[in-house]
């Protein structure tokens, strides 16, 4: 049994139990329906499958993306997917999307879904508190999630003149040397770095699609998350009793969420400041990762596209050196570099940081298709945006399957409404570091395609195939450094 039908095993039951455990935690909660005479239109239709274990099989064999693109084809944009007796029911296309996206949370739940974050961040923070408390704590990290706390920062100095990396291990490290920089303050850069990367690796690492829907069952590897949680609150922990005490104040998001203060004038506490600290590095740092290495390895594997962004980062950046060898690369410099922008985004669409997007229907609600037909979805049904289906609709993208990110240059008008693009979600729910994201990712790819030259030395990968879209197993590239920077030193 190899790694991938694991994994497709534990996804095919995450999907079973967690609808069985929201529903037991969200019964007494679910508004009752009504009695009415009213006649309703048709549950949405389901997948042909085999009595009681229902997709199960298929997902195995196949994997959950090929069936859902499966079920799509043959059953339409709304369709449901059943095993051992519970259902989960996919929206396809903006038609379909737009109450999963815009549904009132009483309708549309988010954080029933997300409770099994809790024992990684900590209680008292994100889908752990009430809507009002998490809005709050998003406003926290609204002010932070700035572009302009990159300007300045310089990545990959320790490359020599040319050699070998694993662009996922590469990736990983200078993305948690700008969490350092930018979030975790001076102390960790200085003195504790390789503890705390080592930490938060082990509080990611030791997250399975089971601990979706047994988040506290008592297995080693969640006695690893708890103990790596743990640590890590003791040294931030100490970090904000030590610069409270001293008076001293620094730059970082860690200083910013110490002198947050709620509504009511409360301030944060120490276990609020580490839990929100860990949720902004692990879903910031992880998705980044990926999204850069999607984006240089569609880019090696596309040497059209990854000349024009090279001409690109010629006329914007190296252009202005003045025989300077050091780029200084601000804000403003970063919206003119419009062709790097769409690579990224392309990539975004073909390859999604997850490859399903999952709510709680607490109200029964009717969607209609695109071809006119009306489907009834029932209270306490789990309801998913399949990202990989609806990034990917031929109705909105011309060919597209292909790596084409002059699909989004003005003139083609492709997906041009608000939910025809869906890599950082939509509606009140949407990424709130969409921007940051996107200025993060040209600065680290602006910075390697201007010094270096690349070759992909591995295969082209496949994804995970998880919740994760990760790049699967070992990403190895050659590089080697541009002549115009040595020119320029000479």
């Amino acid at each position: 049994m190899d790694g991938t039908y694991i994994a497709n095993a534990w996804f095919a039951l995450a999907l079973v139990f967690i609808v069985t455990v929201a529903a037991k935690v969200l019964g007494s909660r679910t508004p009752a329906v009504e009695k009415t005479t009213k006649k309703l239109p048709p549950p949405p239709p389901e997948a042909k499958a085999a009595p009681l274990i229902g997709v199960l099989p298929a997902v195995l064999s196949r994997g959950l993306q090929a069936v859902i693109r499966e079920q799509h084809r043959e059953l339409g944009s709304v369709f449901t997917l059943k095993s051992l007796g519970v259902a989960v029911t996919f929206l396809v296309g903006p038609e379909c999307s737009d109450h999963f996206f815009h549904g009132a949370e009483s309708e549309m739940a988010i954080d029933d879904v997300y409770k099994f974050t809790t024992p990684i961040f900590g209680k008292g923070v994100g889908y752990d508190v009430d809507l009002d408390t998490r809005t709050e704590q998003h406003r926290f990290f609204a002010k932070t999630l700035r572009p302009a706390k990159l300007r300045g920062h310089e990545y990959f100095g320790k490359w020599g003149e040319c050699g070998v990396v694993d662009l996922k291990q590469e990736m990983d490290h200078m993305l948690m040397l700008i969490a350092s920089r930018c979030l975790l303050g001076k102390e960790v850069r200085e003195n504790m770095f390789d503890e705390v990367s080592s930490l938060l690796g082990e509080l990611l690492g030791n997250t399975y699609l089971v601990s979706i829907f047994l988040p506290y069952l008592p297995t080693p590897a969640h006695r690893r998350r708890d103990r790596a949680r743990e640590r890590l609150h003791e040294i931030f922990s100490q970090i904000v009793r030590a610069r409270k005490s001293s008076g001293r104040v620094e730059d970082d998001f860690l200083q910013e969420l110490m002198d947050s203060r709620y509504g009511d004038g409360r301030a944060t506490t120490d276990a609020e400041v580490t839990g929100l600290l860990m949720a902004l590095l692990l879903g910031g740092q992880h998705t980044s990762s990926s999204t850069a290495v999607w984006t240089l390895v569609c880019l090696l594997t596309h040497p059209d596209h990854l000349h024009a962004v090279v001409a690109e980062q010629e006329q914007l950046v190296v252009g202005r050196h003045h025989g300077s060898d050091v780029a200084f690369i601000d804000y403003g410099l970063l919206l003119q570099m419009d062709v790097l922008h769409r690579c990224i985004k392309e990539t975004l669409r073909l390859h999604p940081v997850m490859s399903v997007i999952l709510r709680h229907a607490r109200t029964g609600f009717t969607v209609r298709t695109k071809e006119g037909n009306e489907y009834s979805v029932p209270a306490g049904r789990l309801v998913a945006s399949p990202l990989v289906v609806n990034n990917q609709l031929p109705d909105l993208y011309k060919n597209p399957h292909l790596f084409d990110p002059d699909r989004f240059a003005a003139g083609r008008a492709e997906a041009a409404g608000n939910l025809d693009y869906l890599a950082f979600g939509a509606g009140k729910h949407a990424c709130m570091g969409e921007g940051y994201a996107y200025q993060q990712i040209k600065v680290i790819l602006s910075h390697m395609l201007r010094n270096f030259d690349f070759k992909l030395e591995s295969l082209f990968p496949e994804p995970e195939n998880m919740l994760s879209m990760r790049p699967r197993g070992k990403l190895t590239v050659s590089y080697k450094r541009r002549a115009w920077l040595r020119n320029m030193q000479e």
